[in-house]
């Protein structure tokens, strides 16, 4: 959106609503990463209580929300493209709450499975329709920061998520897991009544609708200047887009530049292993030599290591760029799995492997963590950036799904392949961030500063 810098978020009234409004919309980010780490905390009680198989846990239990986003991410941008990202957004709150309930009421692993996966559709059409709002908000100074609160909802989530379980420990006996994922429904609700409140995409009134009226409105809550310039603006890309007459971004060849990006960020992203990370924390610490109890307390300082380094993304976002960090963050993922790896193949101590493990939770929450939402939001054109956004956010939950499913086969105690010490499992991991560093040099163009119209014309050819 093209503002001038009165309009900025930090000095005006237009901006203070912008900023409202982006976190509002952010807020889906939260729950998602609630949701996310929630089930850490389940994963050993609901194992001993319904007694499933390794393969049975891992697909059923442990990823079947993943698989649930996987199936919101790949469709969720088609209901965002058709009926709007405010209807969306409302949606997916609802789709939050009756998961929550319905996890944490479940009497077998089938009726449990079904309510995750639920929720996990949630999630996926989430990481489609809040960056894509967001960034249809934002003004190109301050889209990276902006667009970078639904990654930093989604760690205070996460962190949430581990005081949560770490507080309701032993609160209801063999009943905790209960507690720990019916809690989710008190920020589904409120978010779901906030989201009534919002206005709706200024760029999908225009590019979708004609809606021209209301758009003017929505650019003058949001603190734009002149948003007649900014309507002139986004119709002239639209109009571009309906010459070319190809809507279909896998039909067109001048889309393969933006497919490919959104699809390395999103590979490299899962293949640094954070999630195996996030959803097995309380595990590996425990494989190191710590209790159960000092385990989820452990796991709460990874959750705040995450939330502290997403502040220093946020912080540098808008000022050295997607490209920087992510090529500051590659050198920290690199250095920090090795010695994840180290620590585990010579068997040092507890301490220095969670050292270890919360350097490589700052190196992903202050680059890929920070970046991956945003870029994939800036990078499509208007009238197909809600579908660009679904295809990226489906290549990162289908490799999510898939580290989550296999991770039993790796460690469990019993059957596990790297049972006895999974050091070649991170020492994997950072050769693929070596991979991605190399990625980042030589393919990753820079966004910072540049409105959605002006990116559309250097990426989209």
């Amino acid at each position: 959106m093209q503002t001038n810098d009165a309009a900025s978020p930090e000095t005006t009234k237009g901006g203070k609503s912008l900023f409202g409004i982006s976190l509002i919309a952010a807020l889906a980010g939260f729950i998602f990463g609630f949701d996310t780490v929630v089930i850490s905390g389940a994963n050993l009680p609901i194992k001993e209580l319904w007694h499933t198989s390794p393969l049975f846990h891992g697909f059923f239990i442990m990823s079947m929300a993943l698989w649930g986003t996987v199936v919101g991410s790949i469709f969720g941008g088609i209901p965002t493209e058709i009926y709007g990202r405010k209807k969306v957004l409302f949606w997916i709150g609802m789709l939050f709450t009756v998961s929550s309930f319905g996890s944490a009421l479940a009497m077998d692993p089938y009726t449990f499975s079904f309510f995750r996966f639920l929720g996990g559709i949630g999630i996926g059409i989430s990481s489609v329709a809040a960056p894509t709002y967001i960034s249809e908000i934002s003004t190109p100074a301050t889209r990276g920061r902006l667009g970078a609160m639904y990654q930093f909802n989604i760690v205070f989530g996460i962190l949430i998520a581990f005081l949560s379980n770490y507080f309701l420990q032993g609160f209801d006996g063999s009943n905790d897991w209960r507690w720990m994922l019916g809690i989710m429904a008190v920020p589904s609700i409120i978010y779901t009544v906030l989201v009534v409140g919002i206005p709706e995409s200024p760029r999908w009134l225009i590019s979708r609708k004609n809606d021209l009226q209301s758009a003017a409105g929505v650019l003058i809550k949001l603190g734009v200047s002149d948003p007649q310039e900014t309507i002139s603006s986004i119709q002239q890309s639209a109009e571009q887009e309906r010459r070319n007459g190809q809507k279909t971004i896998f039909y067109s060849k001048k889309y393969s530049k933006v497919i490919w990006l959104a699809f390395f960020i999103a590979f490299f992203n899962q293949w640094s292993g954070i999630n195996f990370v996030l959803y097995y924390a309380p595990e590996i610490l425990e494989r190191a030599g710590l209790g159960a109890k000092d385990s989820l307390f452990n796991s709460v300082a990874i959750g705040g290591s995450n939330l502290v380094f997403t502040f220093i993304g946020l912080y540098f976002i808008d000022r050295i760029g997607r490209k920087k960090l992510l090529f500051i963050g590659s050198f920290g993922y690199i250095i920090s799995l090795c010695m994840v790896a180290w620590a585990f193949y010579a068997g040092t101590s507890p301490g220095f492997l969670l050292i270890s493990l919360l350097l490589f939770i700052g190196a992903h929450a202050m680059s890929q963590g920070a970046v991956i939402w945003v870029f994939i939001s800036e990078i499509f054109p208007n009238n197909v950036r809600a579908l660009g956004q679904s295809f990226g956010a489906s290549i990162h939950w289908v490799f999510a799904a898939i580290i989550t499913l296999i991770t039993p086969t790796f460690l469990d105690a019993e059957k596990g392949i790297f049972r006895d010490n999974p050091w070649p499992i991170f020492a994997f991991f950072a050769f693929m961030m070596f991979l991605q560093l190399v990625w980042v040099i030589t393919k990753m163009p820079e966004t910072k500063g540049v409105s959605l119209e002006e990116l559309e014309k250097e990426l989209v050819k």
